[in-house]
């Protein structure tokens, strides 16, 4: 149909369609659709059913697989999908609980539905931040589990919101991930962090009112003030992403004496005390929430902060503050003042003028701020109250005062009456002023201040500050200065007061004045100890506010004096750690970690702290109060974190000096923690404390050990303290607790993670554990040791060789482990239950403890445990441990009684169906009639039987996954229709319940694609199958919540079916080798790349090799066997006996494939790819002083640069293919390949060998690129041309001296890149001279790989195509023929070319016959004409460069004659006259260009200089060489030589 529009996307159903039309397709809302056809406004869907266009809304999808059954998989998180289909599933549940009268969980899920659409949108938006979409993810989990479980629906157990997979984890963080019970009330989340108090935004307008004064005098009154509710803003602002307008109204005061609390009273709703707008106005802002620290929201809305937003800090320190933060603010708050009326009737109208000074008077610029934003200024003027002695201010400004000018300053209030009856003049009538530094050093404290008031007039100076500043500024300071003198200018109104308050926010300046004394403790050398005493009187949040320059400070005190205040600076140090680990400072530990890292200097400290440590150590079996000792074990991390820094600063000032030393002093300091650890402290309650706290601290300084030790140093160094502990476990329970938490933390430490590592900590890891199972005792803690062990050495197991640790933990566990599990479930089944010697939770601790050790054991391990057994009672009596632990397990009803009958019933019916006699495809039609008129097909029953009986299995499903799944694969591929549609949905439902038992299907996975290539391979399953068993199995995914992982996994499966039926298709006709090599090569790549299945890459490895090898391609035969090699390492791993492979260890077999990969290349005269093999054996063997293998490898060596010097090996030709058309197969179709053609094949009989191989192919006759015409018909094209490789290794091709026989390699060996030039004439052809319009479309191919490799062709990755103008080519072909010419005459120069010389002949007579019958002469026409150069301006170079080529070529071709004459053989002297004749011919027709002279470079020159010493013995000197070549050449042209 001309008007349909066929379509390949993804839709999405935003409304229902019932179908009540002729062939309608009924669809629900949210259900999607993939649309096959357009037509008339209706769309044809992939069920084969109509609809209308404007029901449906476009998602961008995938579409993968395409053809007839092609995938279509939505660009969305998986999360996304999740919800989307979880949403779908519960809606059908939601209405059957409203069906049910369940109403409470009908409206409470109804709220959950909501929010996750809500959620879902958010997460759909593409605005949310990292952290945000992490929190949305978050809560979407959250609820989706909360769902349900309430609905009575699986959980999947997640990590970080993601399905797990069990494969990559050991049972026991499984068994941990599936323990927790989702108990989720409805209220999910806090909505906000505000408390239930109002806060809010306030805005006080104060208008420049001078109505009733002078216009030139402007003041500050009060307005109104606005209010907006924090609380409502961030309820409607925080889930959306835009700006948000908000109208603030503004109220009025009705009374202004109230003014600074009216924002106050507006919160309080105390309508009395203001009065509402009149009209409906107010002001209007907008706001936004942006999430993120400051860096991140500059960095992801910079429009927003290029609109000159200011940033306001916190009226106060942050939570943190680190290193390098700088800040020193003063927060001033103007708040009250009391004046006289001074002999006036009415009350003031009171400004407040302020100013900073310096020291010396001067005004200090630019220090105050009104507000965030706003410019800072010199001067501040407060608003006026009308009439009002008394005035109430309440207004904020900020100081920002540098710090190197807050010493000396001070703050000068000026007092001013704004009259508006007098002149407009604002009257002086007093001052006040403060200090904000006392005499101390300490700054202005955070309170309120009541200032003296001074009276003073206009003509008052302030010039000389030292008037006042003597005066007592307050009443603190009155009582410092008893004796005043009353004849001053300035004299105090008594009854006149001013009130500030103000608050500092400064990392640089303190209120305190030990920590002051402490940071300048330079000015008091004679108190430095007590200073240091002193510290501990500081409080924390001083501390932690100068915590660099505290620090620094005690490094400076300990490096001037180390012996006289060493040890007060480390209990200082401890006192300032320890006050880190208080939860109240806790957040500062990573400024601590920051100082460490980037601004710590003490580069001698480290001695001292070491000393001070082993000394406290050394003491605590002496002191019967150990506080002190005890804060020191429980500061040990940042004591090594100072101690590693300072060493490391040390050996970085002295290169490396006293590394000795310290390393000595660390082990001693080692002794001295074992000592402590291995005191009796049964008998000493404070020593227990002590062995306390320094288990706790001891796992936290593995790290910094890492820094300076090998990890083997540092595990001896842990081994030794773990081992110093008492073994016995009666040493106390709170001591055991203590031990074992070091061990578990030791266990989840880096330093457990390297395997170096965990061998040497293994064995006394488990004699601890040990000994506490043996006892019974801290059952619980010890098995969290053990799990997390076991998921150490799961993970270690994907990566590397764990037999050995395996082998320690089933020496020392496996049968305490057996006997402690049938002790708990005896003692469960009695019902005692003792603390510390059963848990609720031990039983299943330990089970899957016991599960992890049986998974993770080989063969090997389970031969050496019965080895070990001394006699056939103590195997008896393993055994009945095992099978009674085994016997327990079967009670707990983990399994159905009846499983093993049910087992057996389903290898039953599929041997029932599988019976050859039941195959009617395989009898006669008569036959296959009769036997169905009488019985039917008895395999269509028993499929129904075996799907009916699978159907009631129910939740006991998962016991026969993945067991059945190979004989329920070979039912569906019997050949009859209606059992395949009955059992392929199975596969589906084994997917689902895997899924929901484990949160994948990959033991379905791995079973599917090992059962389906072996089943294959016998000649089961048919191009039907593949399409049915994609079809229906993506029909059933589709509505699954893991549709995304389902769809991927059976088109995976469906793209293997296709190269599995390809590759027997290949393998059971009479095709070609080539064909079967292809196919073989495409399957292989699928395993190894598609679904990465190891094994099956293996074996069709060693499959590609031996038909290499039927076909004697030795060199592919030798590469394909190298992929197995380079998988495996020199490493004495055992391997397993493996197709032809014994039982050997991973270094044999990697030797013997190296060995016979040696012999295939040399079999293939591929001398240089076994070369670096032998190479790499050579070493192997000379580390094992293996002098025999060694000599023999050696001497292989030798004889392959013999071969390459001396045999003759001939240069392949390359040809491409283009595979064009449907008819071809999967892994040809459509593609172009590059082959490396056999010997002596030229390209008919590549051709020829190309058809008969494909004999229903049709030969293209030109190079032109197919159209889709070609391309999609059911028909084979082959297009087969010539291509010229482009070696990569360009450096070896250039060197004069290098043989060719070893250039011939590089030529054609290692090439990825191939060319094919195809000459054109781009306008009008020149007839008289074809070279001005021919060009050259030059087309340059890049393959997937380099040839020679694994197969004879590979196919193109890439097509690069370039059009070369004529001048281009002429300057390539001149100057090709250079380089072939000075190679030629190179070789018979130094000999590399004996006897005959007829190659030299024919090169030069073919270059001087074209050059005297057109060649270079026709290039001359053609580009040195006048015309052409002012055609072609832009040429100008390239016709240079053509004409210093043509210039080499004389210059070359006499060189070329004059080494012709001296080998020349005497019958072919006339030949020789010959050349000579025409070359003086061409020397001629070009010797008038005004270009021709011999500037001959020196490179040149010295090539040829060998000739010229064998005539004159003048050696290579250009000197000689230079007037000797000019006067032979005449000579040489006239015939002189000849």
């Amino acid at each position: 149909n001309e008007n349909c529009l066929y379509l390949e996307k993804y839709f999405r159903l935003i409304c229902s369609f019932r179908g009540a039309v002729p062939q309608g397709l009924v669809l629900e809302l949210g259900e999607t659709v993939q649309i096959l056809e357009k037509c008339e406004g209706k769309h044809f869907s992939l069920l084969q059913g109509i609809f209308p266009a404007n029901y449906i809304h476009l998602k961008k999808a995938i579409v993968s697989n395409r053809g007839q059954y092609e995938t279509v998989v939505p660009l969305e998180d998986s999360v996304v999908t999740e919800v989307t289909a979880t949403l779908q599933e519960w809606a059908v549940l939601w209405k059957q609980l409203y069906v049910k009268h369940k109403v409470d969980l009908f409206y409470k899920l109804r709220h959950v539905m909501n929010e996750l659409i809500d959620l879902r949108r958010q997460l759909l938006s593409g605005h949310l931040t990292q952290d945000q979409v992490r929190e949305v993810k978050r809560h979407l989990t959250v609820r989706l589990d909360w769902g349900n479980e309430h609905l009575g629906l699986d959980l999947v157990p997640r990590k970080d919101f993601e399905v797990v997979d069990s494969d990559q984890i050991s049972v026991s963080d499984l068994y941990k991930m599936g323990r927790p019970q989702f108990r989720c009330n409805l209220l999910y989340v806090l909505r906000g962090i505000i408390e239930h108090r109002m806060a809010a935004f306030e805005c006080r307008m104060l208008l420049n009112d001078s109505k009733k004064g002078p216009p030139h005098l402007h003041y500050r009154r009060p307005y109104g003030c606005a209010v907006l509710s924090i609380m409502d803003v961030l309820q409607s602002i925080s889930e959306i992403k835009e700006e948000k307008d908000f109208v603030l109204k503004v109220y009025t005061c009705n009374n202004e004496n109230e003014w600074c609390q009216i924002h106050e009273n507006i919160i309080r709703k105390s309508s009395t005390k203001y009065t509402a707008p009149s009209s409906n106005y107010g002001l209007i802002i907008s706001l936004q929430l942006l999430r993120g620290d400051m860096e991140q929201v500059r960095r992801e809305n910079p429009m927003i902060f290029n609109r000159g937003v200011s940033v306001t800090r916190k009226l106060g320190f942050p939570d943190v503050i680190m290193p390098g933060d700088i800040r020193n603010d003063l927060y001033l708050t103007l708040e009250k003042g009391d004046f006289e009326r001074g002999g006036k009737s009415v009350q003031k109208n009171i400004e407040v003028t302020m100013y900073v000074l310096y020291a010396d008077g001067e005004i200090l610029k630019d220090c105050i701020s009104l507000g965030s934003g706003e410019p800072s200024r010199s001067a501040y003027h407060s608003f006026v109250l009308y009439h009002n002695n008394s005035p109430r201010w309440g207004e904020i400004i900020k100081l920002p005062i540098p710090i190197d000018r807050f010493r000396g300053s001070h703050l000068r209030f000026e007092f001013r009456h704004c009259s508006t009856k007098d002149k407009g003049e604002k009257k002086l009538f007093g001052f006040a002023f403060t200090p904000l530094m006392r005499d101390d050093g300490t700054t202005l404290s955070d309170d309120i201040h009541e200032l003296y008031v001074y009276k003073c007039d206009e003509n008052s100076t302030f010039n000389n500050h030292a008037l006042y500043l003597g005066l007592p500024c307050c009443k603190e300071d009155y009582n410092g200065c008893p004796n005043i003198p009353s004849s001053l200018i300035f004299q105090r109104s008594t009854k006149e007061t001013f009130s500030v308050s103000t608050q500092l926010s400064s990392t640089k300046l303190t209120q305190n004045v030990d920590l002051l004394a402490l940071l300048k403790w330079k000015a008091y050398p004679d108190r430095v100890m007590d200073i240091l005493g002193r510290l501990r009187h500081v409080s924390g949040e001083e501390i932690v506010k100068f915590l660099q320059d505290i620090l620094d400070t005690l490094f400076v005190v300990l490096d001037d004096n180390t012996e006289k205040y060493g040890l007060l600076v480390f209990q200082s140090l401890v006192f300032i750690i320890n006050l880190l680990r208080d939860s109240k400072y806790f957040h500062f530990r990573p400024v601590m970690d920051t100082y460490i890292q980037k601004h710590f200097a003490g580069a001698l400290a480290y001695k001292e702290l070491i000393r001070c440590l082993k000394w406290y150590m050394d003491r605590s079996a002496e002191l019967v109060r150990q506080d002190h000792i005890q804060e020191a074990m429980r500061a040990l991390e940042y004591l090594f974190k100072f101690i590693v820094q300072s060493r490391i600063l040390y050996s970085r000032a002295t290169c490396g000096m006293e590394e000795e030393q310290f390393r000595t002093s660390i082990q001693e300091l080692f002794q001295s923690i074992r000592f402590v650890l291995s005191l009796d402290s049964r008998s000493s309650e404070t020593l227990i404390f002590t062995q306390a706290a320094l288990l706790n601290s001891f796992p936290a300084i593995f790290d910094e050990l890492l820094q300076m030790f090998t990890v083997q140093e540092v595990a001896e160094f842990v081994r030794g303290t773990l081992g110093s502990m008492p073994s016995t476990v009666h040493i106390g329970q709170s001591m055991d607790v203590v031990k074992l938490q070091s061990i578990a933390r030791t266990v989840d430490s880096r330093l457990f993670s390297f395997s170096e590592s965990r061998r040497i900590l293994l064995p006394v890891v488990l004699h601890h554990i040990h000994l506490h199972l043996r006892q019974q005792k801290e059952l619980l803690i010890c098995s969290g040791i053990l799990s997390s062990i076991f998921s150490i050495i799961k993970t270690s197991s994907l990566e590397g060789d764990v037999v050995e640790e395996v082998e320690m933990m089933v020496e020392s566990l496996l049968d305490v482990l057996l006997q402690t599990l049938l002790t708990i479930m005896s003692k469960s089944q009695s019902q005692e239950a003792v603390r510390g010697q059963r848990c609720p939770q031990c039983t299943g601790e330990y089970v899957s403890c016991l599960l992890s050790l049986l998974r993770q054991m080989s063969d090997t391990h389970f031969q050496h445990l019965l080895d070990n057994f001394q006699s056939k009672d103590e195997l008896k009596e393993f055994l009945l441990k095992i099978f009674c632990v085994f016997r327990n397990l079967m009670k707990m009803s983990v399994f159905p009684r009846d499983w093993m009958v049910w087992n057996s019933y389903f290898s039953l019916a599929v041997l029932f169906i599988n019976q050859p006699s039941l195959q009617l495809e395989n009898a006669t039609p008569a036959k296959r009639k009769k036997i169905l008129d009488k019985y039917g097909d008895m395999r269509v029953m028993m499929a129904y039987e075996l799907f009916s009986m699978w159907q009631n299995l129910g939740e006991h499903k998962i016991h026969f996954i993945p067991g059945m799944i190979g004989p329920f694969l070979g039912v569906t591929l019997v050949p009859q229709p209606e059992v395949r549609n009955i059992m392929i949905p199975i596969f589906h439902d084994m997917m689902d319940w895997e899924q929901r038992k484990n949160g994948n299907f990959k033991q379905v996975e791995a079973e599917l694609i090992d059962k389906l290539d072996s089943l294959v391979s016998e000649g089961k399953g048919d191009e039907n199958y593949r399409e049915l068993f994609s079809l229906l199995l993506l029909e059933k995914i589709e509505q699954e919540t893991w549709r995304e992982t389902g769809i991927s996994f059976v088109t995976s499966v469906t793209r293997l079916m296709e190269r599995l039926l390809d590759y027997r298709d290949c393998m059971k006709g009479d095709e070609t080798e080539n064909k079967k090599i292809g196919c073989t090569v495409n399957l292989m790549n699928f395993y190894k790349s598609e679904i990465n299945k190891e094994e099956m890459y293996i074996r069709y490895i060693h499959k590609l090799c031996d038909m290499h090898l039927q076909a004697e391609n030795y060199t592919e035969a030798a590469f394909t066997l190298l992929l197995y090699c380079e998988l495996l390492q020199w490493e004495d791993r055992p391997l397993r006996e493996f197709l032809h492979y014994p039982s050997q260890s991973e270094w044999q077999r990697k030797e013997g494939l190296c060995r016979k990969i040696i012999h295939y290349f040399n079999k293939g005269k591929s001398w240089e790819f076994g070369i670096p093999l032998c190479r790499e054996l050579a070493i192997q063997y000379e580390s094992l002083y293996d002098y025999q293998s060694l000599s023999w490898i050696r001497k292989m060596e030798a004889t392959y640069y013999d071969n390459i010097m001396e045999q003759q090996r001939l240069e392949p030709e390359f040809f491409r293919v283009g595979f064009y058309g449907r008819k071809f197969p999967f892994f040809l179709r459509n593609k172009e390949y590059v082959c490396r053609g056999h010997d002596y094949e030229r390209l008919e009989a590549f051709q020829q060998r190309m058809l008969s191989e494909f004999p229903q192919a049709i030969a293209m006759q030109h190079p032109n690129h197919p159209d889709d015409s070609i391309l999609q018909c059911d028909a084979q094209y082959l297009q087969i041309y010539a291509v010229t490789p482009i070696p990569d290794n360009i450096d070896v091709l250039q060197m004069d001296r290098v043989p060719d026989r070893i250039k011939s390699f590089y030529r054609v060996n290692n090439i990825r890149k191939f060319r094919y030039d195809r000459p054109f004439h781009k306008g009008p052809k020149d007839k008289e001279n074809e070279f001005k319009s021919l060009w050259i479309e030059r087309t340059t191919l890049t393959l997937t790989h380099s040839l020679p490799g694994i197969s004879r062709w590979f196919e193109v990755e890439r097509r690069e195509l370039v059009e070369v103008s004529p001048l281009e080519n002429a300057i390539q072909v001149v100057e090709n023929k250079n380089q072939e010419l000075r190679t030629l005459i190179s070789q018979y120069q130094h000999k590399q070319m004996h006897g005959n010389i007829n190659l030299l002949s024919m090169c030069l007579n073919g270059v001087i016959d074209a050059a005297v019958n057109g060649g270079i002469a026709r290039y001359q026409e053609a580009f040195f004409d006048k015309d052409y150069i002012t055609k072609h301006p832009a040429d100008a170079e390239k016709i240079t460069q053509l004409k210093e080529l043509m210039q080499e070529q004389v210059h070359v071709l006499g060189v070329g004659l004059a080494v012709h004459e001296k080998f020349v053989h005497p019958e072919m002297r006339p030949l020789h006259k010959k050349l000579i004749d025409q070359f003086q011919m061409m020397r001629s027709s070009l010797y008038h260009v005004s270009w021709f002279s011999f500037n001959i470079t020196e490179q040149f020159l010295c090539s040829f200089s060998g000739f010229f010493s064998e005539k004159n013995g003048d050696g290579c000197n250009l000197n000689n060489t230079v007037p000797l070549f000019f006067s032979k050449i005449p000579e040489m042209v006239a015939g002189k030589y000849c």
